[in-house]
């Protein structure tokens, strides 16, 4: 029997959405940089789970953890934006989306997606939803922490108490800590990041929301990853999927147990 969890993996898509054609100077380094990189196998427990929302579209083009009010000028990171995280530009100049294709990009890439988590919230009966990210090992400019401190192993947020309790928090950072043989000092709670759009949306309606943000040096690291190719050991994604199912597994016995 699958255990009654939702995971949301908006971050994870490497696809350019084929609209865009003609438009971008992004390269494929920052393109990389900017997304998440390898969570959809990192954190896709496929059956093991009730459900597994998983995004194709890189995050540059179309951010899913955005609210359709979050745009550019206002926040060049927003749900379509004009920089990355990194501040590197998307679109050759003269060449950014226009309202038209805005809505284009929004109508077949962001609102399914949004409406996959909403059927799948009425339709399962859930104990625990799950935003899963990657976070860099040190904070880029544009976020909250951008001044070079150096991150977490985990950081799970839940909007400062809003989206789950403390209990549901303390249990999932226990259940962390024990599979990835780390120790609770490791992992931040609503530090460096509080939870985004999608936890806060969906978030007690009627089920808990966590966001999850592993750093990546738990695997972009030189033991595993070449800086060159962009390329990584399998046998690690394969380790870090497997603690992260015990992890899983960890909180279903947790809820057995009363």
């Amino acid at each position: 029997m699958s255990l009654p969890i939702l995971l949301s993996i908006p971050h994870g898509g490497t696809q350019t959405p084929p609209e865009l054609e003609g438009r971008l100077c992004i390269t494929a380094r920052d393109l990389f940089y900017d997304g998440d990189p390898f969570v959809d196998r990192i954190y896709n427990l496929g059956d093991m789970v009730s459900g597994v929302i998983v995004s194709e579209t890189a995050r540059a083009f179309v951010d899913l953890n955005r609210s359709l009010r979050d745009m550019p000028p206002q926040n060049p990171d927003g749900l379509i934006k004009s920089s990355t995280c990194h501040r590197r530009p998307i679109y050759a100049t003269g060449m950014g989306p226009d309202a038209e294709m805005r809505k284009i990009l929004i109508d077949r890439y962001y609102l399914p997606y949004h409406r996959s988590i909403q059927r799948s919230v009425a339709d399962m009966d859930l104990q625990l939803c799950l935003d899963c990210h990657s976070m860099a090992q040190v904070a880029p400019a544009v976020s909250p922490d951008g001044n070079s401190k150096e991150r977490p192993a985990f950081c799970i947020s839940n909007r400062d108490g809003r989206t789950s309790s403390q209990g549901m928090m303390d249990a999932l950072a226990c259940c962390l800590a024990d599979s990835f043989h780390i120790g609770i000092g490791e992992i931040g709670f609503n530090d460096p990041f509080h939870g985004g759009y999608i936890a806060e949306t969906y978030g007690g309606n009627p089920f808990p929301w966590i966001q999850v943000e592993m750093n990546r040096s738990m695997y972009l690291a030189e033991e595993w990853f070449d800086q060159n190719t962009l390329s990584i050991q399998d046998r690690r994604l394969q380790d870090l999927n497997r603690m992260f199912g015990d992890a899983m597994a960890c909180l279903g016995r947790i809820w057995a147990e009363g």
